[in-house]
This record gives C-alpha cells, sequence and structure tokens, in this order.
C-alpha cells in the first residue's frame, strides 16, 4: 500500500470511472432488483458529480422479445420473458435518475451481454481518449461487475474496484469475489473504499 491509499500509486487524467449497469431495471419494483443498490447509489453519485467528464455509465439492455438471443441467452430470455424489451416499460433500461442527469457530460455506452468488451465500442472509446486505469463501481459484483473486470485484466488496464459502491444480490458471492480479488488478482485488481478514490483522484 502506498502512501496514497493506492498500492500502485495515485490516480490521474488517464483514468475514467467506470459505472455498471446502474439502471431502474435493478430497482425496486423489478425482479432484477438488487437490494444493495440504495445503498451504494449515494456514494457512486458523490463521485460522479467530482468526475462527471470522466464518467462512462454502461447500460444492460435485455433481448427485445422471449426466446431472443444466442445459444444459452434463449432459454435466459424464456425465464425472464417478463424482462424482455417488448414487455418492459422503455424507461427501466435508463439510468438512476440521480445518475443520469450527468448524461452529458458523462457518456453511455449500451452491451446486450454481461461483458461491455466484446461488442467493442468500449474499447474503442478507451483507446481514442487515451485511458489506461478504470476506477470500478456499479452492480451485480458478482455478474456484470465481474465480466467488466476480467476483460479489463485481460487488456492490461489497471483496475481500482471501489469495495462500498459494488452491489449484489448475494452477500456470499460479493465476499467470495472480493476475496478472489485480493488473493488471485492482486497484482491487477486494487480494492479501495470510495474514501480513498474521493481523496486520491484529483
Amino acid at each position: 500500500m502506498s502512501a496514497h491509499g493506492l498500492t500502485y500509486g495515485p490516480l490521474g487524467s488517464s483514468c475514467v470511472h467506470l459505472c455498471v449497469d446502474m439502471q431502474r431495471l435493478f430497482a425496486d419494483p423489478s425482479p432484477w432488483a438488487t437490494p444493495w443498490m440504495p445503498r451504494v447509489l449515494p456514494l457512486i453519485e458523490t463521485l460522479v458529480e467530482r468526475h462527471a467528464a470522466q464518467t462512462i455509465f454502461t447500460r444492460f439492455l435485455p433481448a427485445q422479445r422471449p426466446g431472443q438471443g444466442v445459444g444459452t441467452w434463449k432459454r435466459y430470455y424464456d425465464r425472464w420473458a417478463s424482462m424482455t424489451m417488448s414487455e418492459l416499460d422503455p424507461e427501466m433500461i435508463e439510468l438512476m435518475p440521480s445518475l443520469k442527469r450527468h448524461s452529458p457530460p458523462a457518456t453511455v455506452l449500451d452491451k446486450h451481454i454481461y461483458s461491455p468488451w466484446f461488442e467493442g465500442r468500449l474499447r474503442n472509446f478507451l483507446s481514442q481518449v487515451r485511458i489506461d486505469t478504470l476506477v470500478i463501481t456499479g452492480g451485480e459484483t458478482d455478474v456484470c461487475v465481474l465480466a467488466t473486470v476480467l476483460g479489463a485484466i485481460d487488456f492490461g488496464y489497471r483496475v481500482v474496484l471501489v469495495t462500498d459502491a459494488l452491489c449484489s444480490t448475494s452477500d456470499a458471492t460479493h465476499d467470495a469475489l472480493l476475496t478472489v480479488y485480493h488473493q488471485r488478482f492482486a497484482q491487477q485488481v486494487e480494492t479501495v473504499e470510495m474514501e480513498t478514490i474521493l481523496s486520491e483522484w484529483t
């Protein structure tokens, strides 16, 4: 741990805040509601307010209709037919209102699977603005955040995971993932609380 509270030093101009899927889709009364979201939302709001122009929001867009998708996604959307675009209120895919108001200047990138990397837009955007460090918040710790982190590691980004700004529906798998990051990915993932980010990213 450095004097800055971050293992590999302070954050600079080549850093962005990547906020994963903080959408109405995952808030009450949705069947996909993440109970921790109200707890982490104020922390994420504070970071976005300070660094709106350096924030990228991802949004998860479900399939258009039940049974659509490749391979196991067809089964997934048969199970979650009520959560397809044809059945949802269009407002459900929007960011939480307190975050949406910051875009612009924040950027919004949509995706149709857990990972934001396969469709290419995120990688292209980061390359254009010469980003090498990602401060990651959002949900869920053990699904879309996990896919985001692993892709970032593969592409060689410095990953700073904000542990008290992540939400999940499962305490057990959230805790297990944080243990994995500490024990298996320590060279590539730094785990800190929001207080450290707010004080060290100027």
